[in-house]
């Protein structure tokens, strides 16, 4: 099933009413309460976005945060009492899109989480899904299939594979690949190059033909119209 909000936090009585509140106002929501019901619920489930917690019981969200983003693109948004500049650095640097105190207002974190699905869905084409052959992408579940078989990606893998996807046709020089995908122009070529390979591994049907990802040499990539 696909949600658009997951919430991560041991407090329970908090995390059930904020689940409540936003399902009243539409926003397909769910709570877990521990790191392991949060990978539990990704081998089942789809989400657009993660409101986590810094502490969860006997794990934290720091470190919740490193695991789901070696698989998962999609934004997390810390939510702790814990306020202090050295807590928001680390949450951010590791991969959190924006911090948020507790006490919340219910009301003023529904209208964060709208603006920022709102930024996401906006990032997409105007069609959720594309097929091409036997090759297909959900741009809203971040499915990716070839034939039956749903492939795995990580999330930069993921990331790169939809930017290729939603400029498809066009010549992308790897200058706006580290730019746009990486977000830091000085990227190497061999990070591009690696990531570019273990696409092609994964959706190709002859990674050494590749048909999807095409190489323009001396300039950058193109994904088939």
């Amino acid at each position: 099933m696909h949600y658009q909000c997951l919430i991560v936090d041991d407090e329970k009585p908090l995390a059930q009413s904020t689940e409540e509140y936003f399902n009243l106002f539409n926003v397909t929501c769910k709570a877990v309460f521990d790191a392991p019901s949060c990978l539990e619920f990704f081998k089942h489930h789809t989400a657009d976005l993660i409101l986590l917690d810094i502490n969860l019981k006997e794990s934290s969200g720091f470190e919740l945060c490193r695991q789901l983003r070696k698989e998962i693109s999609v934004p997390i948004l810390f939510i702790s009492a814990r306020n202090s500049d050295d807590d928001i650095l680390l949450a951010l640097n590791i991969g959190g899109d924006d911090y948020i105190s507790k006490p919340y207002s219910l009301s003023v974190l529904l209208a964060k989480v709208k603006a920022v699905l709102k930024r996401y869905s906006n990032a997409f084409t105007s069609a959720d899904i594309f097929e091409i052959d036997d090759f297909m992408i959900n741009f809203s579940s971040h499915e990716v299939k070839v034939g039956a078989e749903i492939i795995k990606l990580k999330a930069l893998e993921y990331k790169l594979l939809a930017y290729l996807v939603m400029n498809r046709g066009k010549v992308l020089k790897k200058e706006e690949l580290f730019e746009n995908v990486w977000q830091d122009t000085i990227t190497s070529d061999g990070t591009l190059n690696v990531h570019i390979h273990h696409l092609r591994e994964k959706i190709e049907k002859d990674p050494n033909h590749p048909q999807l990802i095409e190489t323009i040499w001396g300039v950058g990539y193109r994904f088939k119209e």
